[in-house]
């Protein structure tokens, strides 16, 4: 089985396990690439290439052998999965959307994993492979949040701190368009900072935005919230519940316009702020988790 570059990255997400229950550290990796018949060591000296670098590597070298085959099948060991079956399949489901395009399907048969060779790109858009979970269910997720462990910038940690003061203030006392705001705002600065942390692995993203005329992904100044959001997705720094909520609050500067607003008849309500909320805490929540497994 020989894949394109854009499922072969899918795969080191899913490999790498980057904001999972399911995260691969440094020797992990290796040690589940030395299973597939390399004989690396981990050093911890600091001459060891970035997890994603490492796996990139591994997956081009194995690309079109028996030994890709063997590696899917590992990274989606049913054994690994005993307790949330219902987790893999949906895990499965997600990489099946980029297999598609290499005519190729992920199988799982009880406890085997198994492929299926297509003859055309079908594209299956059935409630399976969508996400289900609903606002209430968002709502209720409980974020244990600390603005110090996302490790940004002294002056930026101040102003978001008081920002969030801020933002609870604007809901209690039915303010949601300023909610919204600063929501907005907050996660735009927050994911501009982490970013500028990462910048080949979100530069290097497929969805990283290119400047039209010359091809080149945009400085980080002039990318969007939904740029940022889509890229940290597309990385593993955020997960499925805050991509799937956050359309409002992606476009959180399109409403500072009251023309803008009047035309799009955006009238949020204090539910509509507090879904916004969520999202937020929830990304700072994911974003904290990514820099501890990256310490």
């Amino acid at each position: 089985m020989k894949l394109c570059k854009t499922t072969l990255e899918k795969l080191r997400i899913i490999i790498n396990g980057d904001g999972t229950a399911d995260y691969r550290s440094g020797p992990k990796l290796v040690e589940f690439f030395n299973n597939l018949g390399f004989n690396d060591c981990y050093s911890y000296g600091g001459g060891f290439p970035s997890r994603w670098v490492y796996t990139d590597e591994r997956l081009d070298k194995i690309n079109g052998t028996p030994e890709l085959d063997k590696c899917i099948k590992n990274a989606f060991a049913v054994v690994n999965y005993v307790g949330r079956i219902s987790e893999l399949d949906d895990l499965i489901a997600d990489f099946n959307q980029y297999l598609a395009f290499d005519k190729w399907s992920v199988i799982r048969e009880n406890d085997l994993i198994t492929f299926k060779r297509l003859e055309k790109v079908i594209i299956d858009e059935s409630p399976k492979y969508m996400e289900v979970l609903k606002e209430e269910e968002f709502l209720k997720l409980a974020f244990d949040i600390n603005i110090d462990t996302l490790k940004l910038d002294t002056n930026v940690n101040e102003i978001v701190k008081s920002r969030l003061n801020e933002v609870e203030i604007c809901i209690r006392s039915n303010a949601p368009l300023a909610a919204i705001f600063l929501i907005g705002s907050m996660l735009e600065g927050i994911l501009l900072n982490i970013a500028s942390d990462y910048p080949k692995i979100f530069n290097q993203a497929n969805s990283a935005p290119k400047n039209r005329d010359t091809g080149k992904v945009r400085m980080f100044p002039d990318w969007s919230l939904n740029n940022f959001i889509d890229v940290a997705y597309e990385v593993g720094m955020l997960r499925q519940d805050v991509k799937k909520f956050s359309h409002v609050v992606r476009d959180f500067r399109n409403y500072i316009h009251p023309y803008q607003q009047m035309a799009e008849r955006f009238d949020p309500d204090k539910q509509t702020a507090m879904i916004c909320f969520q999202v937020l805490k929830a990304a700072i929540f994911q974003l904290s988790e990514y820099r501890k497994m990256e310490e």
